[in-house]
């Protein structure tokens, strides 16, 4: 849901009030006027320009006198939550999610009258607030403002995420299970008896249900796997650990499998043998979520049957991050970021393994230097974002990925986004639109940044290409983060384990380093996770030695050379974080090898 902002006429008079400096007002609406897709004042007030959302609400409250209630969550009592719950509970559920998006929470009734119900939100210019309350049957009400983070836990304590009503069939669905044994020596799949599986509504309400889940628990993949025992076992990914979610026992998988292939776009549900690739979309909780499927035949203890393994990405673009210093980026890394992609051409590359955030991180700079006065084409195969303010080509059977990326110089392009370096040719004409005057951004795998060197050497390209085509390498890493509610100091630590991670004795017996626990609000004492990454800019020295190379690249110079300068690996990267208590030593020697 878009929720309403401080009006740009109401920012102009905090302006005046003297809560905004007329500078950085003037500053935000350049701001404004030069982005490419709608924003107001108030979201580049706090996101670009820092200002704390709460502390300008209170100012607004202040000068319109509007009244503020504080919350503490972890002093409200039983009875206040019990109070909320049982309000929603008698709300109609059409009015009840619109509350819940608004979040809004009843206080008793108003100082003015016993008649009109007093609520807190941290949205009180919501304009379709009056029409959310007439939905609950609620004539007078008074609204009063609290801060946002407050709220969201105060609600996450007494209100439910919206039902899934998908779930909930699956409860109460009858058990009429199809139960038939099936013999190893069972011949092909019999089309229908699949179709009387398919036909239950229980495998559809499984599905649908946990597309819903997968979206509300935050998770980045669905995991389907069945065996030959007639289970079928969804894990979701959350943090880059799977984790079950639910085993659905007694039905044919094959009937499952035909149920996901069947609500899923460009898939064939009666093709088992080869891989397949498809998308879904979905509404969910007003938001429209797209998911990617993935179909690979797999070999299972019954050898006559037909197994096939799915695996789901969610892609919600709610989780795009746009803000280069929610990158987590450290001072010299964000410095030489900035640097590079700031350049009018040349390339900069990231890193890494699937899933350790590279896409993510390039949406970031590419909307850092977007503007309506360059031309942005992005090659993508897949594409995961929608990306306002970019051309994005489609790829299909006409145009597939390399004749996009061929045909692109002719599109007269500022900046170009080439998805992967699959081989010698994209890397080739990668190169070539980054020497003939573009700034080009793509992603490749290698283990860290000086990898990206010599891969693209052993790929036959000229060294002197490589040294003047690219601006900056980025290896990248996804560490999972401590719990802050449930982490623990560390005692009484192996001292041999500074050795293991190549840490200075002295430095790891002055930091204090934490461990997980685990708590309800955490998986096994993580929550979240973070970037670590390892920067290397190409100065004249590493184009140097780049260029003086003859049949064997010397990796070790170029990595020494970038560490003079300040590049951190990605080992040294994450240890930072532990000693800064945000991960833990086991999470560091998990995630990163030297």
């Amino acid at each position: 849901m878009a929720v309403s902002t401080l009006p740009n006429t109401i920012i102009q008079k905090l302006a005046k009030n003297g809560a905004i400096g007329s500078g950085e007002l003037e500053k935000a609406q350049k701001i404004v006027q030069k982005s490419p897709k709608p924003r107001s004042l108030e979201d580049v007030l706090i996101n670009d320009l820092g200002y704390d959302r709460h502390e300008l609400y209170k100012k607004f409250c202040r000068i319109y006198s509007f009244r503020e209630i504080k919350l503490d969550p972890k002093e409200v009592s039983e009875y206040f939550i019990k109070f909320i719950q049982e309000f929603y509970d008698n709300l109609p559920s059409k009015a009840k999610n619109a509350f819940r998006e608004r979040k809004l929470i009843p206080f008793g009734t108003s100082d003015k009258s016993d008649d009109i119900m007093l609520f807190i939100t941290p949205f009180p210019l919501d304009q379709n607030l009056t029409k959310v309350f007439l939905s609950g049957g609620i004539k007078k009400f008074e609204i009063a403002y609290s801060k946002l983070d407050d709220v969201d836990e105060i609600l996450s304590k007494a209100v439910s995420s919206n039902g899934n009503e998908f779930l909930e069939n699956l409860e109460n669905a009858e058990e009429e299970i199809f139960t038939e044994q099936i013999e190893e020596e069972e011949q092909d799949v019999d089309e229908d008896e699949l179709e009387a599986a398919i036909n239950q509504s229980v495998l559809v309400n499984l599905f649908e249900g946990c597309l819903i889940e997968a979206v509300r628990q935050g998770s980045s993949d669905i995991h389907i796997v069945p065996d030959a025992d007639n289970n079928i076992t969804i894990h979701f990914r959350k943090d880059g650990k799977l984790s079950l979610w639910k085993m659905q026992t007694k039905y044919r998988p094959e009937a499952f499998f035909a149920v996901v292939k069947d609500r899923s776009k460009n898939v064939d549900r009666f093709e088992w043998d080869s891989a397949q690739d498809g998308f879904i979309q979905r509404e969910v909780d007003g938001t429209i979520i797209r998911f990617r499927v993935s179909i690979l035949p797999v070999v299972s203890g019954a050898l006559t049957r037909k197994f096939e393994s799915v695996v789901i990405r969610v892609l919600d673009d709610r989780k795009v991050i746009t803000d280069l210093d929610k990158l987590g980026l450290d001072e010299y890394a964000k410095k030489e970021f900035t640097k590079a992609i700031g350049r009018p051409q040349g390339m900069v590359i990231l890193t890494g393994p699937t899933g350790s955030g590279k896409s993510t991180t390039l949406v970031a700079a590419l909307h850092a230097v977007m503007s309506p006065e360059v031309n942005i084409l992005t090659v993508e195969d897949p594409v995961e974002y929608n990306i306002v303010g970019a051309r994005q080509l489609k790829i299909g059977h006409k145009m597939n990925f390399e004749r996009a990326i061929r045909s692109i110089l002719r599109h007269d392009p500022d900046i170009v986004m080439v998805g992967e370096i699959r081989d010698q040719e994209t890397a080739e004409i990668a190169i070539k639109l980054a020497n003939t005057g573009h700034l080009t951004f793509s992603t490749l795998h290698t283990n860290d940044a000086v990898g990206v060197v010599s891969r693209l050497y052993k790929m036959g390209i000229e060294p002197f290409l490589i040294a003047y085509a690219i601006n900056l390498v980025v290896a990248q890493r996804l560490v999972r983060k401590l719990c802050p509610h449930c982490k623990q100091k560390a005692t009484e630590l192996d001292p041999a384990i500074s050795y293991s991670l190549d840490m200075d004795e002295a430095t790891f017996r002055q930091a204090t380093f934490y461990r997980p626990v685990g708590c309800d609000r955490c998986m096994n004492g993580y929550k979240g996770r973070m970037g670590i990454h390892e920067v290397l800019p190409f100065t004249s020295e590493i184009r140097s030695i780049i260029l003086e190379s003859s049949g064997e690249l010397d990796e070790n110079a170029i990595r020494e050379s970038a560490r003079k300068k300040g590049m951190k690996t990605l080992r040294e990267a994450a240890l930072v974080r532990a000693i800064q208590g945000t991960t833990s030593l086991q999470e560091v020697a998990a995630v990163t090898i030297e």
